[in-house]
């Protein structure tokens, strides 16, 4: 679910939502649900997405590929954190 969080809204190239397209993702994955998360499910949740597009700009790296992200997962990546309580 964290990683579908970061990238549902996504045309190529692959990017990672803004960081209140995420908020309201799991906002309304909860509601669906009907249940709230635990702290813990929260952390894991944000976490997810923000490691997901980390580990796809590594493994293009090593490929010799441009990261096309790499820019929004900078800008996103304390915010993000922060929302995960980490």
């Amino acid at each position: 679910m964290g990683a579908a969080s970061g990238a549902f809204a996504n045309v190529p190239p692959p990017s990672l939502v803004p960081v209140e397209s995420s908020a309201a993702f799991i906002e309304a994955y909860q509601e669906l649900r009907g249940r709230a998360f635990t702290a813990e499910e929260w952390e894991i949740a944000w976490a997810g997405a923000c490691g997901r597009r980390c580990t796809t700009r590594v493994g293009k790296v090593l490929h010799g590929d441009a990261p096309v992200s790499l820019n929004a997962v900078r800008e996103q990546a304390a915010e993000r954190l922060r929302r995960a309580n980490c």
